[in-house]
């Protein structure tokens, strides 16, 4: 599958807001009494939404992971199992696909990371267990369904949290609860787009009209079954642009006052809307096989560019 181009986007997204730099500071400080690290990431986006300052801190301490695909339900369930592959294979790393807002999903985590950590297991070395990942992929959810109430705050936003947390769910297992991690440069620029699209970004750092003009190129090149049930229209006849006036048109996105004329700002909203909902159907913006060949062509571009 070829490398997918950002059809002429030229916007680079970055978001690090200040408080993230004393949040990864804490959570370097975390790790040295951790036993394991529970890294959600966005099913739909597992690679795109794995922070490296998150891999680099736990090879630091030789850390296990239990890496948790989250929002499973809303993701293209052939992406979702190459990704699990892909994933089982790297040392030191457990793979799932789950869906924190299932109980049952939740619930096997203790379990799962029982079996990276096996001698921690009585009342003396209880398993310390650390939830960690970007913003908006959601590690409150999980601690909540965790605990069996609700001990973390959760919000559409990226970055409610703001400070760890620590509970004790029983006498042998502690659970550390951590702000959204971004890192400082996003260093390929699809990859802030598909963040971005998937609301882990900030809505001040990025313009969405562009964010969803990426989208609609991944849906009319991978999904376009989803824009054809959605709005009633034939995507073959439509370019990324042409989508979200489509959705326009179909949803009477009209700015006032103006005799007719579109609101695409309008448009975009309710397009990242509903993909982010899964009312486009279930959709991945990325593969194994798509990210290697994304960063294959990064690699050519700034070699021609040297």
């Amino acid at each position: 599958m070829a490398a997918f181009s950002l059809y002429g986007l030229t916007m680079a997204i970055q978001w690090f807001p200040g408080h993230m730099t004393s949040a990864r500071k804490k959570a370097a400080e975390t790790m040295a009494q951790t036993d394991v690290v529970i890294e959600v990431v966005d099913a739909r986006l597992p690679e795109a939404s794995t922070n490296p300052m998150i891999r680099e801190l736990r090879e630091a301490r030789s850390r296990p992971c239990l890496k948790l695909l989250n929002k499973a339900d809303l993701a293209d369930p052939a992406a979702t199992k190459a990704w699990l592959d892909f994933y089982n294979r790297q040392p030191g790393v457990k793979a799932v696909a789950i869906s924190c807002k299932k109980p049952g999903d939740a619930a096997r985590v203790p379990s799962l990371c029982q079996g990276l950590a096996p001698h921690r297991n009585d009342n003396v070395k209880p398993l310390r267990m650390m939830i960690m990942g970007i913003p908006n992929v959601g590690k409150s959810t999980l601690m909540n369904a965790l605990v069996k109430r609700r001990v973390a705050a959760v919000g559409d936003e990226p970055a409610v949290t703001k400070s760890q947390q620590r509970i004790d769910i029983g006498p042998r297992q502690v659970l550390v609860d951590t702000p959204g991690l971004m890192w400082p440069k996003i260093e390929h620029d699809s990859d802030g787009f598909m963040l971005a699209a998937s609301h882990a970004i900030g809505t001040n750092a990025v313009i969405e009209e562009e964010v969803a003009t990426f989208l609609a190129a991944i849906l009319l090149a991978r999904y376009p079954g989803g824009i054809a049930a959605r709005y009633k229209s034939d995507p073959a006849t439509l370019d990324p642009v042409g989508v979200i006036e489509t959705v326009a048109k179909k949803r009477g996105c009209i700015v006032k006052g103006s005799g007719g004329e579109l609101d695409l700002e309008k448009a975009a909203l309710i397009l990242l809307t509903d993909y982010r909902s899964g009312a486009l159907g279930r959709i991945s913006l990325e593969t194994p096989e798509t990210r290697a060949a994304m960063l294959e062509a990064d690699k050519e571009a700034h070699g021609s560019a040297d």
